[in-house]
């Protein structure tokens, strides 16, 4: 299971600007994700985006204070090169249909597709891959709008709505108020196969509740048959009880849960792939393999800065430990120095 969050696109994007032909100087968004990435390229080429409708019509979205303000006041169509912009192509449909569209409306225009994730080099309709990410896979801007939701097991709090605080936790009347009022995060607009919460089942009604008001639909919501709040502490069986239901469920293709040590647990626990909301990382059962370990690189700093303080200290220590074992003592004091300056 391959997975991209926003942080990666825009360090994909990055990486691919010497991809990009020099003369742009419009980028064009294919709605809606296309547009996320076309708003990355457009800001690190500073020059103006609009959409497929916007530039049929000669509009451009309006910009702040630029050092070109030549092309944010040009004519969109009088543009020397227009690059158009989707996020993925996998069968291209979409990229062909904004090509037929835009290239038979201006044929005298140079046009450049463009996309940032293809499935292979090549892609039908595309000029420009500036990432090869096969499937199967998934993106933080859309996993919750997926036709895969309907082969997903679904955590509730830290996905679906925020958790409750310690306050609001207390297994009463602060605790009823937080279940029926809780504030919404993500919202899916696809079936949820099976919702798998740690909320006690004596509060399923309240639950229930709070997931039709949101218009969330879902195949089965499985709920803790634990009596207390203590009962589960004590338990100590959130992991467990969320990887037995998704390893029991064999159609079930991948597990989003919300804490990244819990999503740890349960993909070693079941042995199949869970993602982290929170920490924006897809955990797989081969920890040693090419795209698991292609993962946990790109997920380092944010992994980083999610660590207690104590443990990012060790991790410096451990990384100057052993920059200082490979370089020169000249170079690992010029090094030290750097970061105290950058520090």
């Amino acid at each position: 299971m391959n997975y991209r969050s926003v942080a990666d696109l825009n360090d994909d994007v990055i990486a691919g600007l010497p991809l990009i032909p020099a003369d742009v100087e419009l980028v064009v968004g294919i709605p809606r994700s296309g547009l996320l990435a076309g708003t990355l390229v457009a800001l690190a080429l500073n020059v103006p985006i609009t959409d497929v409708e916007g530039f049929l019509a000669g509009r451009i979205l309006s910009s702040g204070r630029t050092r070109r303000r030549d092309l944010f006041q040009a004519d969109p169509h009088k543009a020397r090169r227009v690059l158009v912009m989707d996020d993925s192509a996998d069968t291209g449909q979409s990229i062909r249909e904004a090509r037929e569209r835009l290239i038979s409306a201006f044929p005298k225009i140079p046009f450049s597709f463009c996309v940032v994730y293809g499935t292979s080099s090549r892609c039908a309709g595309v000029d420009i891959t500036l990432k090869v990410v096969p499937q199967p896979r998934l993106f933080q801007w859309n996993v919750m709008h997926h036709n895969m939701l309907e082969r997903c097991c679904v955590d509730i709090d830290g996905v679906l709505c925020i958790d409750p605080t310690e306050h609001e936790n207390d297994d009463g009347e602060n605790y009823l108020e937080f279940l029926l009022h809780a504030s919404p995060l993500h919202t899916p607009t696809r079936q949820i196969g099976w919702l798998v919460t740690s909320r006690l089942e004596k509060y399923r009604k309240e639950t229930e509740d709070w997931l039709h008001k949101r218009g969330i639909q879902y195949g089965e919501l499985v709920m803790l048959d634990l009596p207390t709040r203590e009962a589960r502490l004590q338990s100590r069986s959130h992991a467990t009880f969320k990887a037995d239901v998704y390893r029991k469920r064999p159609s079930a293709l991948l597990f989003i849960e919300s804490e990244r040590e819990q999503a740890r647990d349960i993909c070693r626990l079941a042995g199949k792939p869970v993602l982290s909301i929170g920490s924006q990382e897809m955990f797989t059962p081969e920890p040693l393999s090419g795209v698991a370990l292609a993962q946990r690189f790109r997920t380092l700093p944010t992994r980083y800065k999610a660590a207690e303080p104590s443990a990012r200290s060790l991790a410096r220590k451990l990384v100057g430990h052993a920059i200082k074992s490979t370089v020169s003592p000249g170079v690992y004091e010029a090094l030290r120095t750097l970061g105290r300056r950058g520090a």
